[in-house]
């Protein structure tokens, strides 16, 4: 049997939306607008809990984060 790797989480949509406090349907659009990074298998969503917390950095650096979630929960609403 594999060794579990040490921070090799792979999350789902439903947890990747609980983690950061949004909707599932903002996952799926950031997703899909490759504004978060994720990848399909077997056509549904994953995310690797590493390059989330990469790119929650990156985003809060770039002073961007709150822009993008506030635009895709935007588009949530119509």
């Amino acid at each position: 049997m594999p060794d579990k790797q040490v921070g090799a989480e792979i999350l789902t949509i439903k947890e990747v939306s609980e983690y950061l406090k949004v909707t599932e349907r903002t996952i799926y659009r950031l997703a899909a607008a490759k504004k978060i990074p994720g990848f399909k298998v077997g056509g549904a969503w994953r995310f690797s809990k590493v390059e989330i917390d990469q790119w929650i950095r990156r985003q809060s650096e770039d002073g961007a984060s709150d822009a993008n979630l506030a635009n895709a929960e935007e588009k949530d609403d119509d």
